[in-house]
């Protein structure tokens, strides 16, 4: 692995959160849609479009991660997840021609491919076998919202929905001695925007959590002793 994807990998993401889409697709097809695409780098907290946008088409992430969000008219943000290598954006908008319902903002150095509307609609026609991997992509993508709308809206309580966060950014994590080790990738407040509380109430729930050693931080890096304590916090 390269230094750049090493620095800004994110060890623990959700199996299911790994993108698919472009290796799903035939072989012709993946040569057909990378003659398409125009590739760009990002730097950090960069937004690559903003909901409410014109559906200008997709982006795939080659290298990186993108956070996706959405605004209230309030100006109250809820992140819905972390995009990661291999997923596109924006594909549900790009076929229905509505504006995007989501922001898509890069949350470390990224590489991502643009690909016209009009291009990915004729892409599409040209290759009907891509109809499943664009089916399979929409119901994936669902699974997701659903489970994060779970999450924030039915969990009981702040210290519920954090640990849950925690446990899903582990899943992969690397296994030590020591517990399960992974990189703690947001800030406070942007941890409270994904489950639905305020900086403070991070910050204080996260502060009980160390001191009941749920949870250990070492600068980014962050190491769960028990997950199965953990998962007690969270009902799982």
């Amino acid at each position: 692995m390269g230094v750049f994807e090493s620095t800004i990998s994110i060890i623990g993401s959700q199996s299911q959160q790994t993108g698919t889409f472009f290796n799903t697709l035939p072989q012709a097809a993946q040569n057909d849609l990378q003659g398409l695409w125009h590739a760009s780098q990002y730097p950090s907290g960069l937004a690559i479009f903003s909901e409410r946008d014109a559906a200008s088409g997709v982006r795939i992430v080659l290298e990186g991660e993108v956070k996706l969000s959405m605004n209230s008219a309030e100006g109250k943000r809820l992140i819905l997840r972390i995009a990661k290598k291999g997923e596109v954006l924006g594909l549900a908008s790009t076929l229905s021609g509505r504006p995007y319902e989501m922001t898509a903002e890069t949350l470390y150095p990224a590489k991502i491919a643009y690909v016209r509307r009009q291009d990915f609609l004729a892409f599409m026609t040209r290759h009907p076998e891509v109809y499943q991997a664009v089916t399979e992509e929409l119901s994936r993508s669902y699974t997701l919202a659903c489970h994060q709308l779970r999450t924030v809206g039915l969990s009981a309580s702040a210290p519920e929905k954090l640990a849950r966060l925690l446990l899903e950014w582990s899943e992969n994590g690397q296994k030590t001695e020591r517990g399960t080790r992974c990189r703690f990738p947001l800030t406070h407040g942007e941890i409270g925007e994904f489950i639905g509380a305020s900086r403070e109430t991070v910050t204080r729930t996260l502060s009980i959590f160390k001191s009941r050693r749920l949870v250990d931080f070492h600068g980014s890096t962050m190491t769960i002793p028990s997950r199965a304590a953990l998962e007690n916090v969270a009902h799982c």
